[in-house]
């Protein structure tokens, strides 16, 4: 029998697997896929350089790549398993489906969020949907020309001529199964004198159709049994204290600039979720305990009746490389966390909230930045509308001043009032610092690196940001010149980024465009370059343009 015969049968199997598991997910939970538990296992058991190295590589893409990865070594496996089934014996192809529906139950039940037994369903399901494929597959490609063995340590054979005698040209195998001449003798007694192309290759046809079919069906339903619905179906109150209203001149409106307000859609997004969190706000609870006076419970009810606070924040991610766009401005609703916070009555020796995501990351929040007066908010809404589920809905956390791997826990739950001396959140102990205060930074938007210009009066644009100091001015020069100040946007306050612009002659040849920032405190962008590693990039944002 042909190895590609075998890896092939494994392969559909395989897909079949997989499929039915993801169907049964679709009514279980999605989170119980268990392609999606051993990514994050593997996330969570990685080397810290191999995740930094995965995430400075891959960037946004980083999720799909990982999942991709785990499926690339799940179809080599599958094709061995196939191969092994119809070239030595089904039991060995069996055997290895076991294993693997093993590993990624435990997978799936060992997660954070996992709900129990119940999530051990698709695995079981998908293993068993696999192991029957397997088994139709090798009779399939062993045709009606297979004969069958009997058990009791003889070698005689019934098949197609004949029931009791030997069948012409049969092959007598060993108590081991090993044959004695031509042809594999399988732990179920078929014995594939020739491979039945035909059959083998519409039984594959069909187990693709199967897999597909499944695969889409069980996507579509746990689609519709996400919180769309219950979100949609949300009516927030109006924020007790109102944003300050955006200046007239806080968008300078040039084409190419980034816009002093960022769509939901265009807002960047990075964390730790495989999957986005699906949580129903009917029954999301946030839990603050630990250092604290009065362990407390709110559900999002309790939330939406506490005073709201409307603020405009411009949050930022650590590795966000100079120039980078890992970072946007929103206007935001929630409840002040000071106000939450002062309910439980924090300890007075207490430093650190470790925050808790629905799908297990941790977060650690200086307790001082949350208690001083800025809108440190439990967001409920962003720009006008519900929070979108892929930024943390129900709800999320907004810190101005601080990057987000240490203050914008989404779809948080759970809240432990620490110290930092006790306790560490998820990416302390990868290499970055535990606390990562946002360091004042300035981007160029246009020109872009590489850009063409036509000679004369261009303009040079971009933004600046200082989060909760705020930015006092922004300088601009061309090919190592004298630094000219920028023309500034207006702000409603400290903890948004700042528009600038600046007209530039320009003058046939190649350039080189730098940008540097100065914040309310003095504090001058230093030109030192830094990667974002471990507490932010550093470095003046630099491109080179030219001018036809």
């Amino acid at each position: 029998m042909p190895a590609w015969a075998g890896a092939l049968a494994g392969l559909v199997s395989g897909g079949v697997a997989l499929g039915i598991a993801q169907l049964v997910a679709g009514f279980v939970r999605p989170e119980a896929f268990p392609v999606l538990a051993v990514a994050d296992a593997t996330v969570d058991l990685s080397p810290a350089p191999v995740v930094d190295f995965a995430k400075e590589t891959f960037g946004f893409y980083d999720k799909p790549v990982l999942v991709g990865g785990v499926l690339v070594v799940l179809a080599l496996v599958a094709a061995a398993i196939g191969v092994l089934s119809l070239r030595r014996r089904l039991a060995y192809g069996l055997a290895g489906l076991g294993v693997f529906g093993v590993v990624g139950a435990f997978a799936v039940v060992t997660r954070p969020d996992s709900a129990g037994v119940t999530d051990v369903l698709p695995t079981a399901a998908g293993v068993a949907a696999g192991a029957w494929t397997l088994s139709w597959l090798v009779r399939r490609a062993a045709g009606d020309r297979a004969q069958m063995v009997g058990t009791a340590g003889g070698v005689q054979t019934t098949g197609a001529a004949g029931r009791g005698a030997p069948a012409t040209g049969a092959t007598h195998a060993t108590d081991h199964g090993v044959p004695s001449a031509g042809g594999t003798v399988s732990s179920a007694g078929v014995v594939p004198s020739a491979l039945d192309r035909r059959r083998l290759l519409t039984g594959v046809a069909g187990g693709v159709v199967v897999a597909g079919a499944s695969a889409v069906l069980g996507w579509q339903v746990g689609e519709r049994r996400t919180v769309s619905a219950a979100r949609v179906g949300l009516a927030l109150p109006k924020p007790t204290i109102p944003a300050r209203p955006i200046p007239a001149g806080a968008d300078l409106r040039i084409s190419g600039l980034s816009p002093f307000i960022t769509k939901n859609q265009d807002f960047y997004r990075i964390d730790t979720a495989l999957i986005v969190p699906q949580v129903d706000p009917n029954k999301w609870k946030l839990r603050i305990h630990g250092m604290v006076d009065r362990p407390i419970e709110i559900t999002y009810a309790d939330l939406l009746k506490m005073p709201l606070t409307e603020a405009d924040v411009t949050l930022t991610c650590v590795s966000n490389e100079v120039g980078g766009d890992l970072v946007g401005n929103a206007r935001w609703l929630g409840v002040r966390m000071a106000e939450v916070l002062r309910r439980s009555g924090l300890q007075a020796n207490a430093d650190m909230l470790l925050s808790t995501s629905a799908d297990g990351f941790t977060c650690g929040t200086p307790v001082d930045v949350v208690m001083d007066g800025r809108d440190a908010l439990f967001a409920v809404a962003m720009n006008g509308e519900v929070l979108p589920v892929d930024h943390g809905f129900p709800v999320r956390q907004v810190v101005p001043g601080l990057y987000g791997y240490v203050s914008a826990t989404k779809w948080v739950v759970d809240i432990k009032v620490t110290r930092f001396d006790r306790d560490q959140a998820y990416w302390t102990p990868r290499g970055w610092s535990a606390m990562g205060p946002v360091k004042t930074q300035s981007r160029i938007d246009l020109p872009r690196q590489g850009d063409s210009l036509k000679a004369g009066r261009t303009t040079i644009a971009g933004v600046a940001w200082a989060q909760h100091t705020g930015i006092d001015a922004v300088e601009v020069r061309v090919d190592r010149g004298d630094w000219r100040e920028a023309r500034l946007a207006q702000v409603p306050g400290p903890d948004t980024w700042r528009q600038w612009s600046l007209d530039w002659d320009a003058t046939p040849g190649q350039h080189t465009i730098q940008v540097r920032a100065t914040d309310a405190s003095g504090h001058t962008q230093t030109e030192q370059q830094a990667p974002p590693a471990p507490d932010g990039a550093t470095g003046w944002h630099t491109i080179s343009v030219r001018v036809a």
